[in-house]
């Protein structure tokens, strides 16, 4: 399937994603301690423009810690299957951990990465915040704690989210039609 980015439509400007961003980091100011480390690990690829932009209006100490797991590859649906790509993560035992992912849609990614840091990690606290909650495509219980948007069925990309390694690069949030 050949994508061309003049074919892609707008559904969230740039100035939309960062005031929701904001939003929620004002929200993570007001739930953590101000003294106390917050553990934020971002998922990579797609996470890495949210996450940035996430941190930035932080007010705790930020330790930034990055795995690399997908369900999708070059797929515009999740194949259903977990590819671990690196999940090497620090000492976590009694750590406030924040988990940054870009969408949630299937649960399959989040439900593996929760799962996994439960039951060898012990941590304090673990929390998940994504950029996008696409509740209807959901097959996992896994709900995120914090997002910045519900989105309904449509294959969205830029802001860090892509289709075929492309399109991560945009400050907005576009669709195919």
């Amino acid at each position: 399937m050949q994508k061309d980015i003049k074919d892609l439509k707008v559904l969230f400007s740039s100035k939309e994603i960062i005031e929701k961003i904001k939003q929620q980091a004002q929200i993570l100011n007001s739930i953590y301690d101000n003294n106390k480390t917050l553990i934020m690990i971002c998922i990579l690829k797609g996470a890495v423009m949210f996450y940035s932009e996430l941190v930035k209006h932080l007010k705790m100490p930020v330790q930034m810690e990055f795995i690399s797991l997908s369900s999708y590859g070059s797929y515009t649906k999740s194949t259903g299957e977990i590819k671990t790509i690196n999940l090497t993560l620090p000492d976590l035992k009694d750590k406030n951990v924040l988990i940054v992912e870009d969408i949630i849609d299937t649960g399959l990614t989040l439900e593996f990465l929760t799962k996994y840091i439960k039951k060898n990690c012990e941590v304090k606290d673990l929390k998940l915040i994504t950029l996008f909650n696409k509740k209807c495509a959901r097959k996992y219980n896994i709900e995120p704690d914090f997002y910045c948007f519900d989105i309904d069925d449509k294959f969205i990309v830029g802001f860090g989210l892509d289709y075929c390694g492309l399109y991560r690069n945009l400050d907005y949030i576009g669709y195919f039609e």
